[in-house]
C-alpha cells in the first residue's frame, strides 16, 4: 500500500510503500476512497499532542470500501462503504465506558494518533468503530463529516437549545454545524480572525446573520458560543459575548493557554465546558440529521502525495471548508 508517514513530529510526512495491512480478529480493512484533513492531524504532525505512535500514518476522517475482514467479522461487511472516525477503539469495561461515556475511556485507541490512520491507500479498523455510509454518496463530501461533523454535533449538543449561537473559528467543523444549526432554526454569529474577509464571506454565504472579527461584540447577546479555533484568548472574548447563564463550549483537542481574566466574565452563572472525542451514539444521531438538513460540505481535493501541502494550507488558514486527500 501507499502511505504518508510521520517519522518524527515537526517533520514532513514521507511517501512510503508498505505491505498491505491484514485485519486481526474483529477488524476490517478498507480501501480508502477519501480522507479529510483535520486540525487534530495538524496538532499530531506539529507535536502539539504528546506520545503519538511512531512511525505513524495520520488521518481520522476516513471513507472507504471494506475489502477484507478479520476472524469473527461477518462476510456481509465486504463491499460496504464505511467511515472511520477519531475514536478507534474503547476498552468497554472502565467506569466511563460502563456509564455510556466511551469518549472518556481510560484505555482508548485513536485513529491516526495511537493507531495508523487514513493518509494511505488502505487502513485497518475495529469493526465496531466503522459506520456504514451511503453507498451512493460522494466519498469526498462524506469524509469531513467523520470528525468535523461529529465533533461539531457534540459541541452543538453541549451548547444547549438557545436561539443565538456564536461560532469562533470558521473552518471545517463550523461550516458543517452552521448548516445543521440554521436548519434547526437558530441564528448563527460567525467570528473569524481580524481581517479574514474570505472566511466572513464564506460564513455569510451559508446564511449566518452576522460575521465579523473575534475581537468584536455582536449586536445581540449570545445564548451560547462554540470555540473551534485553538486559541485560548478566545475564551474571555466568548464569555464576554454570551448572556447571563450562557455557555461557552471549547471544541478542540488542543488549545493555547487561556489567559488570566476578570472573574466577572464568568460570573452570573456563565459556564465554560470542553468537548472530548466522540461516541458511537453521536454518529447514530448525526448522520441521519445531516442528511435531513441537506448538509453540503465544501472541500478542496488533494492527491494523497500532496498531504504536506494540504496540512500547510490548513496551518496557514488558506482553506474555506475542508481539505480532502484521495489515494
Amino acid at each position: 500500500m501507499r502511505a504518508m508517514v510521520l517519522e518524527r513530529p515537526g517533520t514532513p510526512l514521507k511517501a512510503t510503500d508498505r505491505p498491505d495491512p491484514t485485519p486481526r480478529p474483529g477488524e476490517i480493512r478498507l480501501r480508502v476512497e477519501a480522507c479529510a484533513v483535520c486540525r487534530t492531524d495538524l496538532h499530531v504532525v506539529d507535536g502539539d499532542l504528546p506520545r503519538p505512535k511512531l512511525p505513524l500514518v495520520p488521518g481520522h476522517e476516513i471513507v472507504g470500501i471494506v475489502d477484507l475482514v478479520g476472524e469473527g467479522v461477518s462476510p456481509s461487511r465486504l463491499g460496504q462503504r464505511v467511515g472511520v472516525p477519531w475514536l478507534g477503539h474503547t476498552c468497554g469495561h472502565c467506569p466511563y465506558c460502563v456509564a455510556g461515556a466511551e469518549n472518556l475511556c481510560d484505555e482508548p485507541l485513536f485513529t491516526g494518533y495511537t493507531r495508523d490512520g487514513g493518509f494511505a491507500s488502505h487502513v485497518v479498523a475495529d469493526q465496531h468503530f466503522a459506520f456504514e455510509l451511503d453507498a451512493a454518496a460522494d466519498p469526498v463530501s462524506l469524509a469531513p463529516l467523520l470528525c468535523a461533523g461529529l465533533i461539531g454535533w457534540r459541541c452543538l449538543k453541549k451548547a444547549g437549545d438557545g436561539r443565538r449561537l456564536g461560532i469562533y473559528g470558521f473552518g471545517a467543523a463550523a461550516h458543517i454545524i452552521t448548516q445543521v444549526a440554521i436548519w434547526q432554526g437558530r441564528e448563527i454569529f460567525a467570528f473569524t480572525r481580524s481581517g479574514d474577509i474570505q472566511a466572513q464571506q464564506f460564513a455569510r454565504s451559508l446564511g449566518v446573520v452576522w460575521a465579523g472579527s473575534s475581537d468584536e461584540l455582536p449586536a445581540a447577546e449570545l445564548d451560547a458560543a462554540i470555540i473551534f479555533a485553538p486559541v485560548g484568548e478566545l475564551v474571555p472574548a466568548a464569555l464576554r459575548a454570551v448572556r447571563k447563564g450562557g455557555r461557552v463550549v471549547c471544541g478542540g483537542i488542543h488549545m493555547s493557554d487561556v489567559p488570566s481574566m476578570p472573574y466577572r466574565l464568568l460570573w452570573e452563572e456563565r459556564e465554560l465546558v470542553s468537548v472530548a472525542n466522540l461516541t458511537r451514539r453521536d454518529a447514530e444521531e448525526f448522520f441521519p440529521m445531516a442528511q435531513r438538513a441537506q448538509v453540503r460540505t465544501h472541500t478542496k481535493v488533494y492527491p494523497l502525495e500532496q498531504a504536506n501541502q494540504a496540512l500547510d494550507d490548513l496551518r496557514m488558514g488558506r482553506l474555506s471548508g475542508a481539505a480532502v486527500l484521495t489515494p
